[in-house]
């Protein structure tokens, strides 16, 4: 995990990486799980006999179940020790280029796009790139936009 002391400390990183996250397994339990949640329980991501017979040859991921992965892989790749409080405050653009397969291990790499010193805090756009393990492509792309706020 990078580490970083102050908030402040970012506005010089823009257009430089944050860090990467640890590999996260991706199993059926999770994908049913966002299922249930969502009400997203289309077959080829809950049934595993019909989904063996589709396209992928086995259940995967929803594309919104592996953007909803970003707040977590970030707090595995990086730390700003000041911030006390972080809010989600939107997406710019996110992609799917790649099905992310049950028992798959993904990770997110962190490339800060932005810095925008906001009252208390700042304003960050950070592109998170999702990559499953041994694909080509990645499973999804997205700018993410966050406030942060010291303590």
């Amino acid at each position: 995990m990078q580490r970083y002391a102050h908030l402040a400390d970012l506005a010089a990183r823009v257009g430089q990486p944050l860090g990467s996250s640890d590999w996260l397994l991706i199993d059926q339990a999770r994908i049913d799980a966002f299922a249930h949640a969502t009400g997203d329980h289309q077959w080829i991501h809950v049934d595993p006999a019909a989904a063996a017979q589709g396209p992928y040859g086995r259940t995967v991921a929803h594309g919104f179940l592996t953007l909803s992965l970003v707040p977590q892989l970030f707090g595995s790749a990086f730390a700003i020790d000041d911030v006390g409080m972080g809010l989600n405050y939107g997406l710019n653009r996110v992609r799917f280029p790649h099905p992310v397969p049950v028992g798959s291990r993904v990770r997110g790499h962190f490339v800060l796009q932005s810095f925008e010193p906001l009252p208390g805090g700042a304003q960050l756009v950070v592109e998170a790139t999702i990559e499953v393990e041994g694909a080509a492509k990645p499973a999804c792309v997205a700018e993410t936009v966050s406030r942060r706020f010291v303590v």
